[in-house]
């Protein structure tokens, strides 16, 4: 369960913390990067009356109050994390999908250029770089790499 106060958060926002809403965030929370389909399946466990639209309404209600937050990560459904987390930049591996989160300083010469060149301001809350992982770079099996200094997901 996430340290955020979620009954506080909505309610300050003048909404207040249904069931629905609740067992979202917590699918949310759990599952950390989840698409829809996800969340609905991790719902499910508890509310199986919960169907997929109620899913899409809350997370869009969500994300306006700035609770979760999405991003692609591929092709197909968006997957959503909640937003009290650090911001950072997904890295995801094409080969085996394993998907890094890498803290958004790592990209600040990046945005610094893009401010001085263009005068555009990055929101990089949605920002999905990718390429191969170094364990399917060296053709090493997942379980025996190192973790990776950036954070695993």
């Amino acid at each position: 369960m996430a340290t955020t106060d979620w009954k506080t958060d909505l309610r300050e926002r003048g909404y207040r913390l249904t069931p629905q809403r609740q067992l979202v965030l917590e699918a949310v929370d759990h599952l950390e990067h989840a698409t829809p389909d996800d969340i609905l399946t991790e719902v499910r466990r508890t509310a199986s009356g919960v169907n997929i639209s109620t899913v899409y309404r809350t997370l869009e209600l969500l994300e306006e109050l700035g609770l979760v937050s999405h991003t692609h990560l591929g092709h197909g459904a968006p997957t959503y994390h909640l937003a009290d987390r650090h911001h950072h930049i997904h890295l995801v591996c094409r080969d085996c999908t394993e998907v890094i989160e890498a803290d958004q300083s790592v990209a600040d010469a990046f945005t610094a250029r893009l401010r001085e060149d263009f005068g555009f301001d990055t929101d990089l809350k949605h920002f999905a770089i990718f390429g191969r992982c170094a364990d399917c770079r060296t053709g090493r099996p997942a379980e025996d790499a190192p973790e990776s200094a950036a954070g695993a997901s």
